[in-house]
């Protein structure tokens, strides 16, 4: 009788091993789904912040807006003008006399503008700030005239052998600030280099006095300068203050820039008037539409993507991703709550009265021309329905406050589920290190029964080999 040999198939490790792998990483492929999933709700609340942040400074916006006010000048080169809330709407007539200017002074001529003046021994140089006032003034130089501190005090600086050129003169007097300003002009005489000093500051109470101390006498003779003495500079431009009548009311001012004339309004004085001039003070309409535009925007972009990612059965990865999200669902009914509360303390007490209201998909719509109407016949009410305690934007604006601040409803959430997220993945982390000793194990063993297999194919093979050879004996 004839014995035949059999032989076993070595076993492919590799794909065993990975297809007992894919059964035990099941547990964890659903923890990583589930993770997912949760970093999706944390990104949906990212974006859920921005929104609300967006809204809040939409909110803001309009509050603001309702303070503006325009400033409009009939001739806009005579003078321009800005208005803060405390302004009154209103007209104004305005004539402007004189414009304020600063002293000016000049001193004689110089060669050069880098030649030493005098022989370098120390000099002080005070500047006094005051007024001029009484005498005569021909060609620059006083006459008998007297010259009054404003009590700001004086200023005093060295002129010696390191800057006693006109352009270090300039340079020290420039780096002291005493209330005056130095510039070097070049006049194109023989002499041509001439320091011209002008007060810092315009108005009749910022003219200056200049006194030396030391010295040989040149620095004195280049700067000294006492309206009511002697006056080594000449003036070629007075200090004067600025003289206007707004609604037939005389005001000075030192400043060209006048910001007490008109309640919350500032002017600024370009040129004289020869015919009255008006300023127009009114409502900035157009910026309250546009910032009413931006809230109505900014309001839908939050409630479009609430809606989309509370949604149930969605097909996008983002949305529908907070569906039955508890926190989702406080910010929806404090939103709902807040717009359902009619503001109280005025005649108007929803948004639909001044032309915000909500369309049957939950959007909101803006009627510009019945906000113009509210605008122009009942601001008071108007602003108290938006920025009063029980304004619609003052809560609107609380409520995104409280939303997204540290420890608000977002930020609790976020932190909830970026827990979750943390935890499952040091669960993941544990699992894939039971995975890995898992496959070691797995290739192991069959490795080992792959080696098993091969002696007995082996001693098979030996065996038949052994006794067919028997047989033929």
């Amino acid at each position: 009788m004839a014995i035949t040999a059999s032989s076993t198939t070595a076993l492919d490790v590799p794909s065993l091993v990975s297809q007992l792998m894919a059964v035990e990483r099941q547990p964890i492929d659903k923890l990583t789904a589930k993770i997912a999933s949760y970093e999706t709700k944390i990104s949906s609340f990212g974006t859920l912040s921005s929104l609300v942040s967006g809204f809040q400074t939409a909110s803001a916006g309009l509050n603001t807006s309702l303070q503006k006010l325009t400033s409009t000048p009939s001739d806009a080169g005579v003078l321009s003008a800005t208005a803060s809330s405390t302004a009154v709407p209103g007209s104004y007539a305005l004539n402007v006399s004189q414009l304020a200017q600063s002293q000016n002074l000049v001193a004689a001529g110089q060669a050069s503008s880098t030649t030493a003046i005098g022989d370098g021994s120390a000099t002080t140089v005070t500047f006094d700030l005051g007024a001029i006032s009484g005498g005569t003034l021909t060609n620059g130089i006083y006459s008998g005239a007297a010259f009054t501190s404003n009590g700001s005090g004086t200023v005093s600086l060295t002129i010696d052998g390191s800057n006693n050129t006109l352009e270090g003169i300039r340079d020290a007097i420039n780096a002291a600030a005493p209330g005056v300003t130095a510039t070097i002009v070049n006049d194109g005489s023989g002499t041509p280099y001439r320091l011209a000093l002008s007060s810092s500051s315009s108005g009749v109470n910022n003219s200056f006095k200049i006194t030396t101390s030391g010295g040989d006498g040149s620095i004195n003779s280049l700067l000294g300068y006492d309206p009511a003495g002697t006056q080594n500079l000449t003036q070629t431009l007075a200090a004067q203050n600025a003289n206007l009548t707004v609604n037939g009311i005389a005001i000075t001012s030192a400043s060209n820039t006048v910001s007490e004339a008109i309640q919350g309004v500032t002017l600024t004085l370009k040129n004289t008037t020869s015919t009255p001039a008006s300023l127009t003070i009114e409502r900035d309409t157009a910026s309250i539409k546009t910032a009413a535009t931006g809230f109505v925007d900014a309001y839908n972009a939050l409630a479009s993507q609430i809606k989309s990612r509370s949604a149930y059965g969605s097909t996008t990865s983002a949305g529908g991703s907070l569906a039955g999200d508890g926190t989702l669902r406080l910010m929806q009914d404090q939103l709902r709550g807040i717009f359902m509360t009619p503001a109280t303390g005025g005649t108007l007490s929803t948004l639909s009265e001044v032309g915000i209201s909500f369309q049957r998909d939950g959007s909101l719509k803006l009627d510009g021309s019945k906000l113009d109407n509210a605008v122009s016949t009942n601001f008071n009410d108007v602003s108290n329905l938006f920025t009063s305690s029980t304004g619609y934007t003052a809560r609107l604006e609380a409520w995104a406050k409280s939303a997204l601040e540290p420890g608000g409803m977002i930020d609790l959430r976020t932190q909830s589920l970026g827990k979750y997220v943390k935890d499952q993945n040091e669960a993941v982390d544990r699992l894939e290190n039971r995975m890995t000793a898992l496959q070691k194990k797995y290739t192991m063993e069959y490795t080992n029964l792959n080696l098993l297999l091969s002696r007995m194919n082996s001693t098979s093979t030996y065996l038949t080999q052994q006794l067919g050879g028997g047989q033929d004996n």
